[in-house]
């Protein structure tokens, strides 16, 4: 007498076997907020300003103090966003030098 909605799924952090509804509800809830050097709060699509200047590796270029930077997308890691540069792709920011716009 097993219900279709009875999946589960084994939480490597407790080492219990749990809902797979209650598991995908609890992961949304985990995503880490992400603050910008002045603590501000970043979301994807947000606009930021850089605080120094910042030598590109592998680029030969620097992007300036004050560089706009527009449309950003958070990572999986809260410390790094992922950035559109026209000069650079593939940019990834430390989130301790940008500041929101």
């Amino acid at each position: 007498m097993t219900d279709a909605n009875d999946d589960y799924v084994y939480d490597e952090a407790t080492g219990e076997w749990r809902p797979a509804a209650e598991m995908a509800a609890s992961a949304g809830a985990e995503r880490a907020v992400v603050r910008d050097a002045a603590g501000n709060i970043l979301a994807d699509g947000d606009s930021v300003s850089l605080i120094k200047d910042l030598k590109v590796k592998g680029a030969n270029q620097t992007l300036k103090q004050g560089t706009v930077i527009k449309s950003i997308r958070l990572t999986d890691n809260a410390e790094e966003i992922d950035c559109r540069h026209e000069a650079i792709k593939g940019l990834v920011l430390r989130t301790e030098f940008v500041r929101k716009r």
